[in-house]
């Protein structure tokens, strides 16, 4: 009656070894180490990595070894003092096409990760590292959409042969085109509907001009806004990636915000600084027929100002935008040896630029950096407000002296160091909106191993706590709970490897609440066998009737925790999931373990005797 069919026991037991196998290298630990990785078609070649052994020879600075694998290179050290000064050491060693990052090295024996046996991933608080929330000005995000439309509609009226009198976008939202005919207006509306139906046309007369305004209906609204979301994390990853930091998580949080959280970062300030910024560059042609003088600008130019407050007349037509960069590099100009950054465009860009400066050759081009920064202020009411402001100077003047293309440099930047940061963030591309830190957190190494460590106390603790209580409660039944128990954190972390999943406090605390939920299956199921030795059943009989009658009751407990974890892990972020992950796979591995394991081993000792006593 209680003995299970021989493959049932081969499963078990299949399962178990398994689940030990993965679990084995989150017992190695990691050290600290180095990863170099080449950027930009730049090649790890070993004479590099010859000369990166040498630097730090130079410095006496020890290392275990070196590893050159899949265009990475690895350097393995004993302490993370050493570890930190030949980061810095390798910074100024490299050029600009390398990036130094720091994180730390699994010491998983060969033959294990050759089966893909690799340990969990430590999150912010377990790690260390830098923690920031950003919000994303929605607002600034329709702004820039309304000022493409602009653009927009100017180029297309013009295509169409249609007279108008001015396009600007309206302070309450939305884009006005002012005519001076009531029929240029409507043979507009009807072109602007076809080729953007997305937008509301409104007709307005007023003070003897006719105008037409396009605003964006609410549909259009919300996905320039997720758009603006989903861009902004796609800039911010590559901007991380150019960093050289290894395994960062970003991702969406609400509607408008984005959390980033890098472990192992131990320069907050310089990482603050590449998310945050909002650098591009903008190409205008020099006004030549007009001077530059302070007060209003003629029709067609603007004025902008040299990084020494000179004034400079720009003509307002845009030939270039940094949207059009696919790579930029830092280095030196040959001739002057000034910092300087060197620029490829796209195809589309390349065309359009090449047509430009062909047609403008001896005339004077102006690269305008474009910046926005953040300013605290107060409104009426006293309460703080940000406020954003764009700044826009222009660094460099030169004369066309031939036909550009695809590949030219930029001059006239302060140091090498502006150059570096400009021509990663052109790399990275520019944010689609301004996007603001709001709550910032770094957690040093040392408190995450205090976290480890209380971590694993407390289990231990839990452990310990319900595995004397079993023990000492159902004897023998008892003691078999309490291997399933261990089996079952074995296979938790054994699927947590598995799935590369990382391991966060509230993850520890899953894992807690795993310990104590795992046994409440056993808990019904012996006392159903105990009721069932009391009415006076066989022991046989008993272990059968306990186990067969307390499944639907067990599984429906289960289930709907089941559900529970599943919308924790679907509506929720960052620490919620973390948790929600370990309960989650905690309930589905407590019920192999607490039903099929327990049931495996109970059917060994007691399923070949007939009339015997059931210590429980």
């Amino acid at each position: 009656m209680n003995r299970y069919p021989l493959w049932k026991n081969l499963l078990v037991i299949c399962v178990v070894s398994i689940g030990i196998l993965y679990a084995l290298p989150n017992l190695f630990g990691d050290i600290p180490a180095l990863q170099i990785l080449a950027t930009r078609g730049s090649n790890l070649e070993p004479k590099l990595v010859a000369e990166i052994e040498q630097a730090l020879k130079e410095q006496s600075l020890d290392y275990q070894s070196v590893h050159l694998e899949d265009k990475r290179l690895s350097i393995l050290f004993s302490n993370s003092d050493t570890q930190l000064k030949a980061q810095d050491t390798l910074r100024e060693k490299l050029e600009d096409g390398y990036s130094v990052a720091l994180y730390l090295a699994p010491t998983t024996p060969k033959w294990l990760s050759a089966i893909g046996a690799l340990p969990m991933s430590l999150g912010l608080d377990l790690r260390g590292g830098v923690h920031f929330l950003m919000e994303v000005d929605m607002d600034a995000a329709l702004r820039q959409a309304e000022t493409r439309y602009v653009e927009d509609f100017r180029s297309l009226l013009r295509e169409k042969k249609i007279r108008y009198l001015s396009i600007s976008r309206i302070p309450e939202g939305g884009v006005e085109v002012k005519f001076r005919e009531i029929a240029q207006r409507d043979e507009a509306q009807k072109i602007i509907h076809n080729q953007y139906i997305q937008l509301q046309l409104q007709p307005v007369d007023e003070d003897q001009s006719h105008h037409l305004r396009a605003i964006i209906d609410e549909k259009e609204k919300a996905e320039t806004k997720r758009l603006a979301v989903q861009q902004n994390i796609t800039t911010l990853r590559n901007r991380i990636n150019e960093l050289g930091v290894t395994e960062p998580t970003i991702q969406q949080q609400g509607q408008n915000h984005i959390v980033v959280e890098l472990p192992g970062v131990q320069d907050p300030a310089r990482a603050k600084e590449i998310l945050g910024a909002t650098a591009t560059l903008e190409f205008h042609l020099v006004d030549t027929t007009h001077a530059a003088t302070e007060g209003r600008a003629p029709a067609g130019s603007k004025i902008y100002y040299e990084r020494g407050g000179n004034p400079v007349l720009l003509q307002k037509r845009t030939i270039l935008t940094g949207s059009h960069i696919t790579d930029a590099s830092s280095g030196l100009d040959q001739q002057t040896s000034s910092p300087a950054v060197y620029v490829t465009l796209d195809g589309q860009g390349a065309r359009s630029f090449s047509k430009i400066t062909g047609k403008n050759i001896g005339k004077p081009m102006a690269v305008v950096f474009i910046e926005t920064k953040v300013e605290n202020k107060t409104d009426t009411d006293g309460n703080p407000v940000k406020v954003h402001r764009q700044v826009a100077e222009v660094i460099n003047i030169a004369t066309i002296r031939d036909q550009l293309s695809k590949r030219f440099q930029i001059t006239g930047l302060d140091s090498t160091e502006e150059a570096r940061n400009l021509a990663l963030l052109l790399r990275a591309g520019a944010l689609a909106a301004p996007t603001d830190i709001v709550e910032e957190r770094t957690i040093g190494p040392s408190l995450g191993q205090d976290n480890i460590d209380k971590g694993i106390r407390s289990v231990l603790v839990a452990f310990l706590v319900v595995f004397v209580f079993m023990a000492m409660y159902y004897q023998v039944f008892g003691i078999i709970a309490n291997l399933a128990l261990a089996t079952n954190v074995v296979l938790l972390v054994s699927l947590l490897s598995l799935l590369q999943a990382t391991l966060t406090m509230p993850g520890i605390a899953g894992i807690v609440l795993t310990v104590g939920m795992a046994v409440d299956a056993n808990v019904l199921i012996f006392e159903r066998i105990r009721e069932e030795l009391r009415n006076g059943n066989s022991p046989q009989n008993s272990i059968d009737a306990g186990y067969s009658n307390a499944f639907a009751s067990i599984a429906d407990s289960n289930l709907t925790t089941l559900i529970a974890g599943l919308v924790l892990f679907g509506i929720g972020s960052g620490p919620i999931k973390g948790f929600a992950v370990t309960l989650s796979l905690g309930i589905l591995t407590s019920m192999f373990t607490a039903i099929i394991g327990t049931r495996a081993i109970v059917n060994f000792i007691y399923g070949g005797r007939r009339n015997t006593k059931l210590h429980i």
